[in-house]
């Protein structure tokens, strides 16, 4: 199922706040090379090429449909590929700033995920990364509780994706044994009020819903969105609602 990029857009205001939050902890550039992972529709590359006006970027994702998007934005010092993490990885290319808002959260391992990032990093090169606490999140303890269930257990055959997030002094120990420095990370609550349930599931529907809605036949689909739905009701009995959204930011410098 691709990702869509009106549903993921309609929190705009709301997804923005902790790429804000990640940018402010960047030092300032020289003339650089960087790439932001999990670009998307390319928006929030903009904003950074905007502001480091010495640097090339390059966004990739995954996401076909996110990209076209991001065609529309692109100029001399922006640029944007179809591509996979785990195949950036594989790339010889080392950059001057890593940077990836709530995408790393889709890729598995990170305790071997975040020394190959490293890798990728030329000395004095930033690496920062912004992902949702998934692990402590209602909403995604909700989905997870969801897919437990016998009926969807079947006919996801056993699939759950588990969170790959590790604990925040675990990536701090991972940092400081891969030659960072300088390191920065921290757990902020982004709150979201929502005035009925619908709201919340609009919320994570645009992302953590899809590996499991692309795993299902259509009209199984729409069964399971109405569970999901009905657990997300049973959860918050009071609207107005406010869901604490958990996010972790880490800032380093390789040494």
């Amino acid at each position: 199922m691709p990702w869509n990029p009106e549903i993921y857009n309609r929190y705009k205001e709301i997804r923005y706040q902790p790429f804000y939050d990640l940018m402010a902890l960047l030092i300032d550039d020289t003339n650089s090379l960087a790439v932001d992972l999990g670009c998307g529709t390319g928006e929030q590359t903009l904003l950074l090429a905007q502001r480091f006006k010495r640097t090339q970027f390059l966004g990739i994702d995954a996401s076909a449909e996110m990209l076209e998007k991001a065609k529309e934005i692109q100029y001399d010092r922006l640029s944007f590929k179809q591509q996979d993490i785990q195949h950036f990885l594989e790339e010889a290319d080392q950059y001057d700033l890593i940077f990836s808002n709530a995408a790393l959260q889709w890729v598995d391992d990170h305790e071997r995920l975040f020394p190959r990032l490293i890798d990728k990093l030329k000395k004095d090169g930033q690496l920062a990364v912004q992902m949702p606490m998934q692990k402590d999140n209602t909403l995604n303890i909700l989905l997870d509780e969801l897919v437990q269930e016998p009926e969807y257990a079947a006919a996801l055959q056993g699939f759950r994706r588990q969170s790959p997030m590790l604990s925040l002094d675990e990536y701090a120990q991972l940092l400081f044994e891969n030659g960072m420095k300088d390191i920065q990370i921290s757990i902020r609550t982004y709150p979201i009020i929502a005035d009925n349930a619908e709201e919340l599931y609009d919320f994570i529907s645009g992302s953590a819903l899809i590996p499991y809605l692309e795993r299902l036949h259509k009209e199984q689909q729409e069964a399971f969105r109405q569970s999901f739905l009905q657990k997300i009701s049973k959860a918050y009995k009071h609207f107005p609602a406010i869901y604490p959204f958990k996010r972790l930011l880490m800032h380093s410098v390789k040494g």
